[in-house]
Order: structure tokens, then C-alpha cells, then sequence
């Protein structure tokens, strides 16, 4: 229980303080005498006394403190209304609407201009206002201009989808022609600041403009149309007449009366019967059914010819447009038909030449071939009766050799033994390539292992080097071959042989390379080397390069390589070469490993050359600047049944195909051409205009760049000097792709 009522002022408590003071005190005056408590409580008394004053003081600052409380609290309170008046006069001066809502999306303030134009939404446009019912009131205001066909719900909870961004702006259209552009920009503490701003004056300037735009647009298609050659017209959706130009009504005929705005295309197709006539008879029921469908989206295009007067053909295009309108254009065909029918008479002209001229070809071909068959007959017999006397000469030769003894007369008699050595050889190579020619000629291909190959010849050679002062190496193989064995020896001794001829210093190296399942046998040798544009020259008949060779024989007089070449195609044996002037020479052959122990094929890709039936109705496109490759091309490749089309330079290759009208089933192309485009370009330019057609290119460039450049095309690259065999590898792949 408590003396003091805390409820009393600080001035009534202080009484009534001192009065139990007081009281206290006469208390302990009056009991002294009596007892000695009366002391103790006297000090308990005083001590009160010094709480109560304590307590006094700290009530005393802590009214000081109230009241100075009090003080600034009024200041604050004066001071945050003037703010509020300075915040509601500021954005009251502002052009625009202004609102804005707590994080609770409650409405806080706004000025006059906010919502204005909306009368309805006045009265409770009031602080406590939420989002949700400022939108509905406003999206069912008869002064909102809503797009057609949505409701006042939609409207509303697309307001809601936008409100959810933190910064969005939009307009809307208002009663009247009058818009308005609405923005939200969300604050750091989650309210938001929404401005109404009037841009009708902005609206009608920008559609004043679009009217200006679109009528010079206009102008500018007007004048358009009536510069172009073909007659143009355009429709609507409504099949209604909406453009044309000059140029249509000169060509079609047409009275001036049915072109103009928003005639109808039945009354305009009527007039058009009447004037001309439709070149298929179908065409008319065609057109008016593809004009009249209805489709939800773009008609498809349509084209057919109609026909003015005796000559004159014109061709008539329409194409649908997205608003279901279409376009047709007439354009005159007069000239393009009538060259069409020349070109095709010309035609049929040619086909009947061609035709005589194949019958012609046909009879030159048997003719030749009967003439070819006959030399090669008395090649045979000529030479087997040649190589008779030759023999006795030789035998005459040796026995004068035993009797003159003078060193003079031995050096005539061993110059007139090699000039007889030398056409005796001469008659075994022109009997060689005889049979080689011969088209009934068979091989006897069998396995047979390079050790026999190599040792016999080792032996052979090595008496004509030692003369040179060359060194002579052959590395004996265990490889087992499947070849002719006559056949292979020959190209290896001719090989070898023309190594030592023309090789002065250092020395031959013969040897043999696994390579997947062929072996290559390759003769290296340190000699001058064959320039780039002598590599395909020494293939040859009597064809021989400027250095000189010791000894005689059919090498000696430019048929060893001949016999090579020849040889090697007709057993499919590719041959290849590699050489660097003053460096030095490599002639290769690929031929196909067997099974040593059951004499079996490894399965490679060998064949002896393209037959008939393989790749026999191909047509191939040869682009060769240089004639005579390219003859030998043709005649090397007709053989095989293949027709080709020739052509020296990109130009006339491009202008032939367009001429001709088809695409080549493979393209055979040089890559110098001589005319500044390569055979890679040219093969892109016909890639872009016919699409992919598998080509080979045809070059004696060795570069890594070339290889690069035909691998990123997908071209097949052949090096010179040509490689029959690999032609026909890639016309039959080809073949076997179509």
C-alpha cells in the first residue's frame, strides 16, 4: 500500500511528504523517554526523507524532459504538415496525373489532374482507395474507349498483368478522339508512383503524318507501276479492284471503263473473255475458281497463258496476298514463244544432224577400229619377220669380230651390233604396245611374290649401273602381289632401266611400301628430275626430255615409259609420279596384296578400268584449256560409253549448260583454266546455280592449299599426269550414286 496517490500533482505529493515528516518527528520526540526505538526511527525517518527528495528531483527532470518532449513534437508535427501542403501543392502544379500507392497498393495522395476525364471515379478518389477498385471502376467508365471486343473484365485483368512490373507504360484511348499515356514506376519500398499524361495533340500529329506517309507511298507505287513493262493489278479481300497501272490495259485490251477503284472482278474477267482468248480452256474455270476460294490464309500462285490477236501471247501471274487479296501481273511472251518454236525446230534440226552425224562417227569408229586391228596384225607379222634377218645379222657381226683385229674395225663393228641391238629392241617395244592396243589381249594374273620380282632384276640391273658408277638398291619384300608376272616385270625393268639412264651421279633406290591392301613399288632415283609440264610428255611415244642416256634398247628411243603407261592401265595397276627438278625422280605403282598362304585378294577398291556397264549413259561436263588433254580425255572416256560435253574456260562452261538446259551427272574440271577463274571457283559457281554435282578436279599442283580448298568443297583430287584407273573409280562411284 502506498502513502503517496501517484495520480496527484508533483506540488500535492511534496505536501504530503512533508506532513508525515512532521509527523514522524513529534512522534519520535514524544517516545524517546519511553523506549530506545524512538532513535531508530528517527533514522529511518530521516533516510525516508532523503529518498523523498530524490524521488522529488527525478520527478522534477523528468517533467522537464516531458515537457521539452512535448515541445518538439509540435515542431515536428508543424513541420511534417507544411511538408504535406508543399508535397500536395507541388504535384498539384504538375501538368500531368499524379497518384500515388503504399506497398498495400492503398492510395496515399493524387492531384486534381489524376483521373480526370473520368467523372464517375471522383467521388472516391479518396486516401484508402485500393488498386483492384480503381481498376474495375475504371475499366466499366462509359469514358474508356475499350479494344473492340473486349469485355470489362479482360480489360481489367490485363491493367492487373501490367501492374506486376516494376516499370510499364501504355496508352488508352478516351471518348472523343482524345488519349491518354499511363506509367507505373514501382519505389524502393514497394509503392508506386502511377502519371496520366495527354498525348492526343502527339496521337493526331503522328496519324497526320502516317496519312502523309502513306499517300506519298501511294504516289511512289503509282509511279512505280506505271514504269514497269508488265501490266499489274490488284485486288482485295472483296475481289474488288484496288490498283493497276498502264501497261495493263494496253496489254489486255481492256476499255477504260472497268479500271477503276472497286470494280468487280467478275464484270473484269467477263471483259476479258470478250477481248482475248484463255490458251487452255481450262485455264478460265481455273482462274476464276482460285480467285473466288476462300482460305484463311495466302493464296497459293497460279500462272497460264491467254492469247491477243494472231500473235501475241501473253502470260498472266497472280499470287494471293495476307489479307486473302491477290496480284496479278500480264507480262507479253510474244518474242519467248516464238524464239521457243525456232529453238525447237532448230532442235530437231540438230537431233537429225546429230543423229547422221553419230551414223556418220559410228562407221568412222568401225572403220577405224577394223584399221587398227590390221596394224596391229602387221605389227605382229612384221616384226616376227624383222626380227629374223636381225638375228642373222647379229650372228654375221660376231664372226667378223674374231677376225679383225685393228681397234677402228672393232669400234665400227660394236657401233653397227648396237645400232642392231637398238632396232631390235625398237621391234620388241612396238610389239609390245601392239598387244597392249589389242583389244583380245588377256593376262594371266595369278599371285605371285615380289622376291621374284626383284631378285632377277636386281641381278640384271646392277651390270648397268656398275658402268655408270651408280649404286643400285633393291629392297627385297615378302609382300605376295596379284598381277600378271611377265607384265609387272617388264614395268618394273623399264623403270629401273630409265632410272639408270638418267641418273649421272648417285644412285637407285627399288623397293616396295604396304599401303591398306595394296603394296606400292616405288623406284627413286637421284637424276634431273621432270619438270611440271614435262610430266605427262614422257608417257609418250618417242617422246624423250633433253638429257642424254647411255646405252640403247626400247628405252632408249621414248617407248619404255610409253609401255609403262599402257601396261599399267590395262592391268588397273595405278601409276604415279613424283618429281623435282635437279632433285631427283620416284615412278610408283599401286598393285593389290594377296594372301601369301591361299593366294586370296585383300579386299581393295582395284580395277583395270571402267567397263561399259558401270558407268556407260553418264554425262560428263570436261572443262580443259588445253586442247589436247581435253580430246584425250574425251576419247579416253567416250570409250567407256560416257558422253561428254566439252568446254575450254568457265564463261563458255556456264553458257553451254545454260544453253543446253540439263545438269551434268559429273564435272571433270582443270584448275587453271587460263581465263582468271580456277576450276574450284567455277565449281562454286555451279554448286550455288544446279546444287551439288560431283566433280573431280584435275590439276598438277601439289599445294597443301589446293587439297585444303577441294577437301572443304567435297571434290575429289586427281594430280597430274592423269591416272586413267582413278578416273574410272570416280565415274563409277558416281554411277553407282544415281
Amino acid at each position: 500500500m502506498s502513502l503517496i496517490n501517484p495520480r496527484d500533482a508533483l506540488e500535492r505529493q511534496n505536501e504530503k511528504l512533508l506532513k508525515i515528516t512532521e509527523s514522524l518527528m513529534r512522534r519520535v520526540e514524544y517516545q524517546t523517554a519511553q523506549s530506545g526505538a524512538a532513535y531508530s526511527q528517527f533514522e529511518r525517518a530521516a533516510l525516508l526523507e532523503k529518498r523523498v527528495r530524490q524521488r522529488t528531483e527525478e520527478l522534477e527532470r523528468t517533467l522537464d524532459l516531458l515537457h521539452e518532449s512535448n515541445a518538439q513534437l509540435a515542431r515536428a508535427t508543424a513541420e511534417a504538415e507544411s511538408a504535406r501542403r508543399d508535397l500536395a501543392d507541388a504535384i498539384e502544379t504538375v501538368d500531368e496525373g499524379f497518384a500515388f500507392f503504399d506497398p498495400e497498393d492503398r492510395l496515399i495522395l493524387c492531384n486534381s489532374r489524376f483521373c480526370r476525364d473520368f467523372r464517375e471515379l471522383q467521388p472516391v478518389l479518396k486516401p484508402g482507395l485500393s488498386f483492384d477498385d480503381y481498376v474495375d471502376r475504371i475499366s466499366r467508365a462509359r469514358q474508356l474507349v475499350r479494344p473492340e471486343g473486349t469485355s470489362p473484365e479482360a480489360w481489367a485483368r490485363e491493367r492487373r498483368a501490367r501492374h506486376a512490373d516494376r516499370h510499364v507504360m501504355f496508352t488508352v484511348e478516351l471518348e472523343g478522339d482524345r488519349w491518354l499515356q499511363v506509367s507505373e514506376h514501382r519505389t524502393s519500398q514497394g509503392g508506386t508512383v502511377m502519371l496520366q499524361t495527354d498525348v492526343t495533340d502527339i496521337v493526331r500529329l503522328e496519324r497526320q503524318e502516317r496519312a502523309r506517309l502513306i499517300d506519298k507511298q501511294a504516289r511512289l507505287v503509282r509511279a512505280t507501276l506505271d514504269h514497269l513493262d508488265q501490266g499489274v493489278a490488284i485486288f482485295d479481300e472483296e475481289k474488288r479492284l484496288l490498283g493497276w497501272n498502264r501497261r495493263l490495259g494496253t496489254l489486255l485490251a481492256l476499255d477504260a471503263r472497268y479500271l477503276r477503284i472497286g470494280t468487280e472482278f467478275d464484270g473484269l474477267l467477263a471483259q476479258l473473255r470478250r477481248s482475248a482468248r484463255f490458251a487452255d480452256s481450262g485455264d478460265m474455270a481455273r482462274f476464276r475458281a482460285w480467285a473466288e476460294a476462300e482460305s484463311t490464309g495466302p493464296r497459293g500462285p497460279i500462272d497460264f497463258e491467254i492469247r491477243q490477236g494472231p500473235r501475241q501471247v501473253l502470260h498472266v501471274f497472280g499470287r494471293g496476298m495476307p489479307d486473302n487479296g491477290f496480284v496479278l501481273s500480264v507480262t507479253d511472251v510474244t518474242l519467248e514463244r516464238s524464239a521457243a518454236e525456232r529453238l525447237a525446230q532448230i532442235n530437231e534440226e540438230l537431233e537429225q544432224r546429230v543423229v547422221a552425224r553419230t551414223l556418220d562417227l559410228e562407221d568412222a569408229l568401225a572403220t577405224a577400229e577394223r584399221a587398227n586391228a590390221s596394224k596391229n596384225r602387221f605389227v605382229a607379222a612384221a616384226s616376227h619377220d624383222l626380227l629374223q634377218p636381225l638375228s642373222a645379222a647379229k650372228l654375221y657381226i660376231s664372226g667378223l669380230a674374231d677376225r679383225l683385229t685393228e681397234p677402228r674395225d672393232q669400234a665400227v663393228l660394236q657401233k653397227a651390233e648396237t645400232a642392231l641391238s637398238s632396232a631390235e629392241g625398237l621391234i620388241d617395244a612396238l610389239l609390245d604396245i601392239s598387244k597392249l592396243e589389242s583389244e583380245g589381249l588377256s593376262f594371266d594374273i595369278r599371285p605371285v611374290a615380289l622376291r621374284e620380282i626383284f631378285g632377277p632384276l636386281r641381278d640384271e640391273m646392277a651390270v648397268l649401273a656398275e658402268r655408270k658408277g651408280l649404286q643400285l638398291r633393291v629392297v627385297d619384300s615378302a609382300l605376295w602381289v596379284e598381277s600378271d608376272p611377265s607384265y609387272l616385270r617388264r614395268v618394273a625393268q623399264n623403270l629401273i632401266s630409265n632410272a639408270i639412264r638418267y641418273t649421272e651421279t648417285g644412285r637407285v633406290l627399288v623397293g616396295a611400301r604396304r599401303v591398306g591392301g595394296a603394296a606400292r613399288i616405288e623406284v627413286h632415283d637421284t637424276g634431273p628430275g621432270i619438270a611440271e609440264a614435262d610430266q605427262q610428255t614422257i608417257f609418250e611415244e618417242f617422246k624423250r626430255l633433253g638429257a642424254t642416256g647411255s646405252g640403247g634398247g626400247s628405252e632408249g628411243l621414248g617407248l619404255g615409259l610409253a609401255i609403262v603407261d599402257r601396261a599399267c592401265a590395262r592391268l588397273g595397276h595405278p601409276l604415279a609420279l613424283r618429281s623435282q627438278p635437279g632433285r631427283g625422280s620416284c615412278f610408283s605403282v599401286r598393285v593389290p596384296v594377296v594372301d601369301e598362304a591361299v593366294g586370296r585378294p585383300t579386299p581393295i577398291h582395284r580395277r583395270p578400268g571402267a567397263r561399259r556397264s558401270d558407268v556407260a549413259g553418264l554425262v560428263v561436263m570436261a572443262v580443259e584449256n588445253e586442247p589436247d588433254l581435253r580430246r584425250a580425255l574425251a576419247l579416253l572416256v567416250e570409250s567407256w560409253g560416257v558422253d561428254m560435253i566439252e568446254a575450254e574456260d568457265a564463261e563458255s562452261a556456264e553458257a553451254l549448260l545454260a544453253d543446253l538446259g540439263i545438269v551434268p551427272d559429273a564435272l571433270l574440271l582443270d584448275q587453271r583454266l587460263g581465263s582468271g577463274v580456277t576450276g574450284t571457283e567455277l565449281y562454286a559457281r555451279l554448286r550455288s546455280r544446279y546444287g551439288p554435282i560431283p566433280a573431280m578436279v584435275i590439276s598438277a599442283d601439289r599445294s597443301p592449299d589446293l587439297a585444303s580448298a577441294c577437301k572443304s568443297l567435297g571434290l575429289t583430287l586427281l594430280r597430274k599426269p592423269v591416272d586413267p584407273n582413278a578416273l574410272s573409280l570416280f565415274l563409277e562411284s558416281v554411277a553407282e550414286a544415281l
